[in-house]
């Protein structure tokens, strides 16, 4: 809406400016070209000057921690080419302030291992990056989805695996016990699948996926049991 307001604005002005009631055809024309070059011109510059906004108060929210390569480039995607939620269905990357976190637990140790870094689906589900303990570096981390309904779960070795395991697209289901992805008779693919399975291809080598479970599992069997008994250190249920 910002963008469009900045436009419409300009345009208003140029025309004032260059006066062209009294003009020919041919010079209308060209004040015409001239204006939406001008135009196009601005668009860009904002479209840029947001991006540029958008990854400053990203890596800002991540204070110290060191933002991946691959949700800089995958910020760049969805403002760039697509869209929050319109490139796989309940996704968006998103600016989190760790209130979410913080239903599980305040304990500054838990907070500052969890790096929260987009929503999962449409009902307040989230994924996260889990620092491990480890030397490795911050992207080959594991992400672990936190469900609006209380379930945690290890989804991913790490971040490009998740990136891939989104392409089923459909949004996450988070129960206590499980976590899964079902597609349905009424699925209905997401707007701008195909492009960023073409974006993701070009960046990573990545195609998508029929079995997500297969990446499920195969995370949780590196990850599952190390994460659970960290985790319960700040959460248990009753």
């Amino acid at each position: 809406m910002i963008k469009t307001l900045v436009i419409v604005g300009y345009i208003t002005v140029t025309l004032s400016f260059i006066g062209c009631g009294g003009c020919s055809k041919k010079e209308a024309g060209w004040a015409s070209d001239q204006m939406q070059r001008e135009v196009d011109q601005i668009s860009d510059t904002h479209s840029n000057n947001l991006e540029n906004m958008v990854i400053k108060a990203f890596k800002e929210n991540w204070g110290s921690t060191t933002v991946p390569t691959e949700l800089e480039k995958l910020i760049e995607f969805q403002n760039n080419v697509s869209a929050p939620e319109f490139y796989v269905h309940g996704f968006a990357v998103t600016i989190d302030d760790k209130q979410g976190l913080k239903s599980w637990s305040e304990d500054p140790t838990f907070l500052e291992k969890l790096h929260p870094f987009a929503q999962a689906n449409g009902t307040g589900s989230f994924y996260a990056i889990w620092h491990d303990g480890t030397v490795k570096p911050i992207h080959e981390m594991p992400i672990v989805v936190f469900g609006d309904e209380g379930g945690t779960h290890v989804v991913a070795e790490n971040i490009r695996q998740l990136m891939q395991l989104i392409t089923v697209d459909v949004e996450v289901s988070v129960e206590f016990d499980k976590v899964y992805f079902y597609k349905d008779d009424s699925y209905q693919e997401s707007r701008d699948l195909e492009k960023y399975l073409k974006w993701l291809g070009g960046a990573y080598n990545l195609k998508q996926i029929q079995d997500p479970a297969k990446i499920i599992t195969v995370a949780q069997a590196q990850y599952k049991q190390a994460f659970d008994s960290w985790f319960k250190q700040y959460y248990t249920i009753d």
